[in-house]
């Protein structure tokens, strides 16, 4: 952990991520929560999922060879400060009660286009920074700096909500976003690129056009998964957790409005609950990936959330099911770790950016399939039938990570591509 922090840039882009996810954290609890209260309907809430999913499946498709092409540190400024200005518009409207339902969404859908290219690239940047055989130290850093954020976020937003309103919760957001900004100025100076191995044939790329190069780069992406079936197996496994994961924001305000009655607080410690388990979860995560694995770390952590998600609508009080969402949280911080470590592990740097995004990909459409359908069975059936559909889900990615798999003899042929 010594040698992890000793890393400068390291250092700034963990902070980074702890200020930046607090306010992310209180921007997406807020805003679904003001939805709620301005509709009660899940569906609206299912709606707001669905556009985060819009930008996702336009770009995604692209914009891994940009990821791979270009300074990932410039690239992650650049998203930090068009969405900073996304929200100050929204956040202004919100101060003067002028704020709609459209507009809400309309900040949604731009926001997550930053969010879909920020991840793939954050993801990127953390494999280019670390030294050789520290990336389990690195996610578990990296994570705990993101769940910290959501923890102080989780725990606080429900009351600032009540406080300071829709609007002051946005210009929190835009204050963290500023601040992120700096600390990945911050991380080095100059422009760095991951040299790929076809630079070297200056021939070949003096023959191509810019249209014939990027529809090379991107083949080469998807040669690099259909040699490799543990990592399409890894990644379909993560591309159905990050889709059930995310259309929590349909069903976790409902779990507090219609089953315990909690209002903007209870929603709030729901969160913290998640938040809190996620934060400790990089105490022993470590240790846990050590024990087990990589894959079977995954597979573990996927059961253990599709069970709390059977028990969290039919618990009988509050305190229980934050108590679920604190160990689905601690599942998702080690699940999360050992997925990022063994994409890590198996993709070579300059491919980076183009796999993950074809996960991204899956993920996100799995996600609007998820959020139409678990807002409309919540609305019209129950809040209990709605769960067990993400609980299936995670089912479905604790069975991927779970398929025996020639792992050897691919880890072999990823070292000898590196």
């Amino acid at each position: 952990m010594r040698a992890i922090l000793s890393q400068r840039p390291l250092r700034f882009v963990f902070a980074a991520n702890v200020i930046s996810m607090l306010g992310s954290g209180m921007n997406s609890a807020a805003v679904a929560w003001y939805i709620l209260e301005a509709t009660h309907s899940e569906k609206a809430l299912g709606t707001f999922a669905v556009l985060q999913t819009i930008p996702a499946m336009l770009m995604l498709p692209f914009t891994g060879v940009l990821i791979d092409r270009e300074d990932r540190r410039r690239l992650v400024m650049w998203l930090d400060a068009v969405r900073a200005v996304i929200i100050v518009i929204v956040a202004i409207l919100a101060f003067r009660h002028r704020v709609q339902i459209w507009q809400l969404y309309l900040m949604n859908t731009l926001v997550a286009a930053g969010f879909w290219m920020f991840w793939p690239t954050i993801t990127a940047l953390i494999q280019e920074l670390t030294p050789e055989g520290q990336f389990v130290q690195s996610n578990t850093f990296l994570l705990s700096g993101v769940q910290g954020g959501w923890l102080i976020a989780g725990a606080i937003v429900g009351f600032m909500y009540n406080h300071i309103g829709l609007g002051g919760v946005l210009l929190i957001d835009v204050s963290t976003y500023v601040v992120s900004f700096l600390c990945y100025f911050a991380v080095r100076k100059g422009r760095h690129v991951v040299p790929r191995p076809d630079e070297l044939r200056t021939d070949l790329l003096a023959a191509e056009s810019q249209f014939q190069r990027f529809w090379r780069e991107l083949r080469e992406g998807l040669h690099f998964l259909r040699d490799h079936r543990a990592v399409v197996l890894l990644g379909i496994s993560w591309a159905l957790f990050l889709g059930a994961m995310v259309t929590g924001v349909v069903t976790t305000p409902s779990l507090s409005e219609r089953i315990f009655h909690a209002g903007a607080v209870g929603y709030g410690w729901l969160n913290a609950g998640w938040g809190t388990g996620a934060f400790l979860s990089a105490l022993y995560t470590p240790a846990v990936i050590a024990s087990l694995g990589g894959r079977r770390s995954v597979a573990f952590s996927m059961a253990i959330i599709a069970a709390c998600v059977i028990c969290a609508p039919i618990s009988h009080w509050l305190a229980a099911a934050i108590g679920l969402y604190g160990i689905m949280g601690s599942a998702r911080g080690i699940g999360g770790i050992a997925m990022n470590t063994s994409l890590m592990e198996m993709v070579p740097p300059h491919l980076m950016g183009r796999v993950q995004n074809a996960f991204y990909f899956f993920g996100t459409f799995l996600q609007l399939v998820l959020a139409l359908a678990v807002g409309a069975v919540a609305h019209r059936v129950s809040l209990v039938a709605a769960f067990a559909i993400l609980a299936c889900v995670y089912m479905l990615s604790f069975i991927a990570a779970s398929w025996p798999v020639e792992t050897a003899v691919e880890a072999e042929k990823v070292v000898a591509m590196k």
